[in-house]
């Protein structure tokens, strides 16, 4: 398969997170990247870096003070004197009520959902080159190529168009998405990460030119708690333009399968003429969140069942964190699309 991959993304290498209020190293390092590119290579995929698609994909999705805001946060964080080596925001608000304000500290907390997503020297540069490389394969299907893979990292799925999350600053599955909408009236999201894509889901949510489905553990008690509920189904033009899927924590290859075709059978019957997979490999047994159960064949069998569509199709990296099979994960997944 056609695949993408700036290496740029290799510099944005996160340290703080904090997990049931206890500080631990993150979990989104460069060494995943690292993996799924060895993968990609030992497996025999065409690899490519995307020539620059500027910043206007990536504007049509998220709004300009929210980019003004990563692009410019980690320089004015580090004129506050003792301030920690990354940006971490130590306040949420209430964002139904409020306004903006000037301090870098409370700007963090308006345009950070949690502190899972850091902001270093690198973390913009890193992020654009994740982005770029969604565009890059999403142009790849718009010139006629029939399914391309983006090597993103930074990932996306939590990034709402004026928030920052779970790993997340700007959200490429919808980038892909709206990139694809240049000529394809109607496009398809399925996100089949362990966690919902919050962020995907919001950014559509009153659109019916974009129908967002998502397969992910139940978020009353996972990741990301607030959002993924079956009830969700899209408000005004969007109304009936979603799709959750909880799932049951642990659960594996056959049940998830028998969910997936419920999926699908939305898919269908929305009729796209593009599709976009938020590939996130995290739902495999072994990795470190442990909620879903998919095992390596299982990957293979979930992918063959999508490929079954027979749509022009941009698959771009999710989650998926460091184990043994990460790579392998990938390959039968790509294998599966690629021979379903």
């Amino acid at each position: 398969m056609l695949a993408f991959f700036d290496p740029e993304q290799f510099k944005h290498e996160p340290k703080f997170s904090l997990f049931s209020g206890v500080p631990k190293l993150n979990s989104e390092v460069a060494e995943r990247a690292k993996v799924l590119r060895d993968a990609l290579l030992q497996h025999g995929h065409e690899l490519k870096i995307p020539k620059p698609h500027g910043i206007i994909p990536v504007e049509a999705v998220h709004h300009q003070d929210y980019l003004h805001f990563l692009k410019n946060i980690y320089r004015r964080w580090q004129e506050i004197p003792g301030a920690s080596a990354e940006v971490i925001p130590n306040i949420h608000p209430n964002r139904t009520a409020g306004n903006i304000p000037e301090s870098a500290v409370g700007q963090a907390g308006w345009y950070m959902a949690d502190t899972a997503c850091p902001i270093s020297n690198e973390t913009w540069n890193s992020a654009l080159a994740s982005a770029n490389t969604a565009v890059g394969a999403a142009q790849a299907v718009l010139d006629g190529q029939n399914s391309a893979y983006a090597l993103c990292r930074p990932p996306g799925h939590h990034a709402f168009a004026d928030l920052a999350g779970g790993f997340c600053f700007l959200n490429n599955s919808a980038i892909t998405a709206q990139h694809l909408r240049l000529n394809f009236q109607k496009v398809a999201i399925i996100d089949v990460d362990v966690h919902h894509g919050n962020g995907t889901q919001s950014i559509f949510y009153q659109r019916d030119d974009v129908l967002t489905v998502s397969l992910h553990v139940d978020p009353a008690s996972f990741y990301p708690f607030f959002w993924g509920y079956s009830h969700e189904l899209g408000e005004g033009k969007g109304s009936g333009f979603n799709f959750n899927f909880p799932l049951v924590h642990g659960t594996k290859d056959e049940e998830y399968l028998k969910t997936l075709n419920m999926a699908l059978d939305r898919i269908a019957q929305f009729s796209p003429q593009a599709m976009v997979i938020a590939l996130g490999l995290d739902a495999y047994e072994g990795d470190p969140y442990k909620g879903l159960g998919i095992s390596t064949g299982g990957f293979e069998k979930i992918a063959s069942e999508i490929a079954k569509l027979n749509l022009p199709t941009v698959l771009v990296q999710e989650g998926g964190y460091l184990s043994d099979a990460l790579g392998d994960n990938l390959n039968r997944f790509l294998g599966g699309f690629e021979n379903g």
